[in-house]
Order: structure tokens, then C-alpha cells, then sequence
């Protein structure tokens, strides 16, 4: 739904209105703009809290919503409107939109397959701009204990270092561990890199007794397994 620059919430049917529209709706009935503008709460003198909404969307389009998943504080400020505030107050609703994702109960996970690593990690990764390697630390049931993001940026072995991703594991006591990456391009083919860092971490892993599992590398709604591809058994 596409306001006029001068057409305000107020001069809108009320049953027309965001709030009023998920009451009597349901919140599924709203548009990408209208939950926005819940959040937004307020618009400017010019622009109704719809169109400031509609703005922000049009901006950063690339992807359509998940387009501003990723946004930084300060990207809200190229829309009129949006002050430091409400981006907090978008940043907070998406992050928790993403834990819910990631884990929608206080139930452990179950790690049975790579499926089931990239369910649970694809909403968190899918959409980062940079490159984030992951430590999944396991359990003897082989339930998730916890995801620490070991560092940001290229992929390499003098950032992943063996010894940061052994620290958590003998933090958490974890059994075993399964290496996590995304590629921001999408494509999530191992790399030569991506190769490497792997057969150096499993070599660490039987050193310290804790077994790497798994090296699954996350792009967009895909994902690459190297104990899938059978690379994992060739650097045992």
C-alpha cells in the first residue's frame, strides 16, 4: 500500500491503521511497511510513519526485507525520520526475529545430519555482508551447547587460529565440535582456504582429543558439506 506524501495515519479508516489492523486482523494480514511503522511508532511533519516506513524499504531493496537485517545504526539515518532510537528499536526486533530462527525453544538441538546445521545457523548467516566462522560446540548426544563466533572477516588460518576454537570447546566441555562459515557471495563451494583451515583444525582436534565433525560452509538458502562431500575423510 502506497500512501500519498501528505496522507497521515490519522486521516486513514481506523481499521486501516497498523495497530488497529493487527488487533482485529492478526498480525500476518500486515505489509513489510505497516510492521515497520509499529516499530517506527511516529512519522515526520511531511510523512506519515507509513510512508517513512515505505522509504526505508525502497532504500535498501536489494533483497527485499533482509535487505535491512544486517543494517548498522547509522544506515537508518539516510532516511528522514529515523533517528538513533527507532534504528535500535528495528536492529533489536530483527536480531530477535533471528534467535527465534535459530532456536525457537529451550530445548538443546540435535545435530543428526549437515541439514540440520544449516537450518539452524541459515537465518543467522545467509544474509551477513562479511564472513563469520563459527565453532558449533557438541555434546556426547551431540545437542548444541553453544555457537561462539570465533572471528570476522576473509577466511584464513592466521585468523582461525586452533587455539581460539579449543578454548571454547574446553570452556563448554563440548565432545565435539563442527566448523561453521558463510560466503557472503552466496555460492557456498569450499575454497582451497576453506580446505586447508579444516584438515589444520582436525589435526588439532585429535591432538586435544576433541573430534571435528564437520566443516559446513552457508550461502544463500544453500549449503556445502565437506563430511557430506566426502572431503572430511581424506585429511584423517
Amino acid at each position: 500500500m502506497t500512501l500519498a506524501k501528505h496522507l497521515m495515519l490519522k486521516d486513514l479508516p481506523k481499521e486501516e491503521r497498523p495497530r488497529e489492523k493487527l488487533l482485529t486482523r492478526g498480525v500476518q494480514a500486515l505489509s513489510n511497511a505497516e510492521l515497520l511503522a509499529i516499530l517506527l511508532r511516529t512519522g515526520t511533519k511531511e510523512d506519515s510513519v507509513m510512508r517513512v516506513a515505505e522509504k526505508l524499504l525502497s532504500e535498501y531493496n536489494a533483497n527485499g526485507l533482509a535487505s535491512i537485517a544486517n543494517l548498522a545504526p547509522n544506515d537508518f539515518s539516510k532516511i528522514k525520520g529515523i533517528g538513533m532510537v527507532k534504528a535500535i528499536t528495528v536492529i533489536a526486533a530483527m536480531e530477535l526475529g533471528k534467535r527465534l530462527a535459530t532456536n525457537p525453544t529451550n530445548e538443546r538441538y540435535v545435530i543428526r545430519a549437515p541439514q540440520d546445521v544449516a537450518d539452524y545457523m541459515m537465518a543467522r548467516l545467509r544474509y551477513e555482508n562479511k564472513e563469520y566462522f563459527i565453532s558449533m560446540l557438541l555434546n556426547t548426544k551431540n545437542q548444541v551447547l553453544a555457537t561462539p563466533t570465533i572471528s570476522v572477516g576473509s577466511l584464513s588460518a592466521s585468523i582461525v587460529h586452533p587455539r581460539e576454537i579449543f578454548r571454547e570447546a574446553i570452556h563448554y566441555a563440548a565432545a565435539s565440535i563442527i566448523l561453521i562459515h558463510n560466503h557472503p557471495s552466496g555460492d557456498p563451494s569450499p575454497s582451497k582456504e576453506d580446505l586447508f583451515v579444516t584438515e589444520k583444525l582436525i589435526k588439532a582436534g585429535k591432538l586435544m582429543d576433541i573430534a571435528v565433525l564437520d566443516h559446513v560452509i552457508i550461502g544463500d538458502n544453500r549449503y556445502s558439506s565437506l563430511k557430506e562431500n566426502g572431503m572430511i575423510d581424506s585429511f584423517s
